[in-house]
């Protein structure tokens, strides 16, 4: 220590001597020497009664960690790059209790309750047993976990894949009240006990190519912390396995949770658990109840006609973890905020989000059924045709439109799902969720003579068995099942069999005792368009200079040919938001400048809704057109590329690229 207050000027070392001194009282360090000493006194001293010396007072204090603690508590205002540097290192798990940062920075209102949730490591991920450690700086496969409670999106740092991955978070939600009656009183327990929300848990893996797999997806009752001692408690909670999985751990998160501000009276354990079970009741009736309706429901529509059974009409279907709702839970008016502005281009963002089918164990060709709970399709950024048609038909309805989900058939009877509006002046419209296609529906009449002109339908549904949204449930019980005969008037009970509004009410509305999940805002894009878009146009130029030099070609590159084709991936995607084709003439324009005569320009647009360059590069080689113009020869050949990312909420982004090549003409 003198060492070090030599090179100091004496005030900065007596500042320096003072805080440690103040950290040593605050520690009771004084104290935790003296029991130091008395113990190493009995332990090694007392057959010879040496004397003691220094050397060995401070080695025994760092056996037992005193010194270590010492130095952790000592915190510097200068040492903010310092703490960020090694922030990669393994934090101990109790450093967070001791000082928890987040309620430092967080701007608290003293008149409101939260809910401080930390998560403090994971174990048992036993799928991830026989990883190794990642070197520094490699790039590995990562955890992330996403929350969701009342209103409030939440996001963990991501740790790498271990069987015991490393989070080290703690996340403060707001307990909001419902009314704003009692605006100035503080919420207390009892009134908390019936705020039924669960914190709804979303366990993302991201391997090293930035795809992403749903690993798990947890409902965590938070309640217990009301009748805890001092207002915490610690739980392990385990995390099942998704889809054909749901019944399998894949691994145990350390929860802790603690009230804040510290509740003046807690519940008794009996209180909270006899809450539980009468929640549990009233959910387990309600949905028996419904059961029973949609059975006799069933019974009466198969009586119109016996050959109905074979129709698509889909009451219930399993989300991620294997739970069966009835399909109107999984639809509700969703409200965008300012993230997205018209239906169209809300119909654009649901398109960018990936298509994947559920994954299947085992061949055969069968489709695993997997809706999955909103939260999981927006964190994980990719889902199935029909959670692509729930989220597009819950913007819809937030938007104020009549909308529907239709179930029904593609060609080739491949079963699928479509959203459907029905204009106040009767106009039906298609929208397609995985490509954000619209079409107008003019049904053809059977009964028309052969001579009638028949409007040719250019959507490609086959058969729709059933439509329902949030509150609406209809059958379709029309003599045939085809899109292109069938009447969506919805009120002609002779065409369309409805279900009970009130029966559905009763186990689709959120609130007390439903079982069905609270929808998330959606959340603002994290991605930088411009930054993306400019390390995307950097891997691909070197990715078609290392091409062409395979090839032994050499490579020069048109910077002013690549800046003209921006106006031209603006207006692509423009269109595919509005349907709306503009500033074509004006590119044309430049690029007939830009090419001398007796030139040849050759352009290739393509469109992407992954950030993965190589991945892009090798989708784009396979084609005729663009592989012609990416490996050119001739005369002054002169390459050009553009890359455009046009960002979305959550993560979603439409990647617009152009190639372009321009060579002098020999022939």
């Amino acid at each position: 220590m003198a060492a070090a207050a030599m090179s100091l000027s004496p005030e900065r070392a007596s500042e320096l001597r003072e805080l440690i001194q103040r950290q040593l009282l605050r520690m009771d360090v004084h104290g935790r020497i003296r029991e130091v000493l008395a113990e190493t006194i009995r332990e090694e001293l007392a057959p010879e009664h040496q004397q003691l010396s220094t050397e060995d007072l401070i080695k025994a204090l760092r056996q037992r960690g005193i010194v270590d603690d010492v130095m952790k508590e000592l915190k510097f205002v200068t040492d903010v790059n310092e703490k960020e540097r090694t922030s990669a290192s393994k934090p101990s798990t109790h450093f967070v209790a001791r000082e928890p940062p987040v309620l430092k920075k967080t701007n608290i209102d003293p008149t409101r309750r939260y809910l401080y949730l930390q998560v403090l490591g994971g174990k048992a991920f036993l799928e991830h047993l026989q990883e190794p450690d990642p070197l520094p700086g490699q790039i590995c496969s990562t955890f992330t976990l996403c929350l969701h409670f009342r209103n409030q999106r939440f996001r963990s740092k991501p740790v790498p894949c271990a069987c015991e991955p490393d989070f080290n978070d703690g996340f403060l939600l707001e307990v909001h009240k419902d009314s704003l009656g009692d605006g100035s009183k503080m919420v207390d327990a009892t009134t908390m006990l019936s705020i039924c929300d669960p914190v709804h848990m979303v366990l993302i893996k991201t391997d090293t190519f930035g795809e992403t797999t749903l690993v798990a997806s947890h409902f965590l009752e938070w309640r217990s912390v009301l009748a805890a001692e001092n207002g915490i408690t610690n739980i392990a909670v385990e995390l099942l396995g998704v889809g054909s999985e749901s019944k399998v751990s894949v691994g145990v998160l350390n929860i802790r949770l603690e009230m804040y501000p510290q509740l003046s009276k807690t519940l008794s354990p009996e209180i909270t658990n006899t809450q539980f079970t009468l929640e549990r009741q009233k959910t387990a009736e309600k949905e028996r109840l419904f059961l029973v309706y949609a059975k006799q429901w069933w019974r009466e529509y198969l009586q119109i006609r016996p050959t109905h059974n074979t129709r698509l009409v889909k009451i219930f279907a399993q989300d991620e973890n294997g739970v069966n709702r009835p399909v109107c839970s999984y639809v509700r008016p969703l409200r965008a905020g300012r993230l997205l502005d018209t239906p169209r281009q809300a119909a654009r963002f649901v398109s960018v989000l990936g298509y994947e089918r559920a994954p299947v164990i085992g061949g055969g060709g069968g489709k695993q059924e997997q809706w999955c709970t909103l939260l999981a399709f927006i964190c994980r950024n990719k889902g199935d045709c029909e959670d692509h048609a729930n989220l597009l038909c819950s913007l819809l309805l937030g938007y104020g439109l009549e909308a529907f989900v239709c179930v029904g058939t593609k060609a080739k009877g491949v079963p699928h799902t479509w959203v459907m509006t029905c204009g106040t002046d009767g106009t039906i419209t298609f929208w397609e969720s995985v490509t954000g296609h619209r079409y107008i529906h003019r049904p053809v009449n059977p009964d028309d003579p052969p001579l009638v002109e028949q409007p040719k339908p250019l959507y490609p549904y086959r058969t729709i068995g059933c439509v329902f949204n949030h509150h609406k449930f209809f059958g379709n019980c029309q003599p045939t099942d085809a899109v292109e005969v069938c009447v969506f008037d919805l009120h002609d009970e002779s065409k369309w069999k409805p279900m009970s509004g009130e029966a559905i009410k009763s186990v689709c509305s959120p609130g007390a005792a439903s079982s069905v999940p609270p929808f998330p805002p959606l959340c603002a894009s994290a991605i930088d368009a411009a930054v993306t878009s400019n390390e995307i146009e950097l891997q691909l130029r070197l990715l078609v200079s290392e091409h062409r030099k395979d090839l032994g070609l050499s490579t020069v590159w048109d910077d002013h040919l690549s800046y003209l084709l921006s106006p031209a991936l603006a207006a692509y995607e423009l269109e595919r938001t509005t349907s709306i084709s503009a500033g074509n003439e004006e590119f044309q324009d430049a690029v007939r400048r830009a090419v001398p005569d007796g030139h040849t320009f050759k352009g290739f647009p393509i469109h992407f809704v992954y950030r993965n360059a190589r991945r892009a590069f090798a989708t784009c080689l396979r084609s005729p057109f663009c592989e012609e113009i990416i490996c050119c020869r001739g005369d002054q050949v002169r390459l050009a590329v553009r890359v455009r990312v046009f960002t979305y909420p959550e993560s979603a982004c439409a990647v617009w690229i152009m190639f372009a090549c321009k060579y002098r003409s020999v022939l």
